[in-house]
């Protein structure tokens, strides 16, 4: 977020809820700071949405903030980048996060990044 923005759900001030957006935010800040700002309907700057976790990042300047996480994302294999975004969205427990893991250190591009380190190459999908 950039530093000087501004964020609030002001729904309440309407007559109305944040029901829309609601299970994501409360999935992002929890219900202690939902409670809050859902309730006053008060505005809040890009500090306060970083500690309660509504972002991630707060900086003076966006475009290089945004160019620093896509680097980081395509330094990574593109089949783990995918398979990492799936385990979060799933959230499995117990054997379901070990075969994960297990099948991702046994694929071809697992086995690549793991010679590459071992090696002190860079891995084939970064050219």
């Amino acid at each position: 977020a950039s530093e000087d923005a501004l964020f609030g759900f002001s729904e309440v001030r309407l007559g109305i809820v944040p029901a829309v957006i609601s299970p994501f935010v409360l999935a992002r800040i929890g219900p202690g700071a939902a409670r809050r700002y859902f309730l006053t309907g008060e505005r809040f700057g890009a500090h306060e949405a970083r500690r309660i976790g509504l972002v991630h990042e707060v900086a003076a300047d966006v475009d290089a903030a945004v160019a620093r996480a896509l680097d980081g994302i395509l330094a990574g294999g593109p089949e783990a980048v995918r398979a990492a975004k799936r385990l979060v969205l799933d959230a499995p427990l117990g054997d379901g996060t070990a075969s994960r893991l297990a099948e991702r250190r046994a694929s071809a591009e697992g086995q690549e990044g793991l010679a590459a380190f071992l090696e002190g190459r860079d891995p084939s999908w970064l050219g």
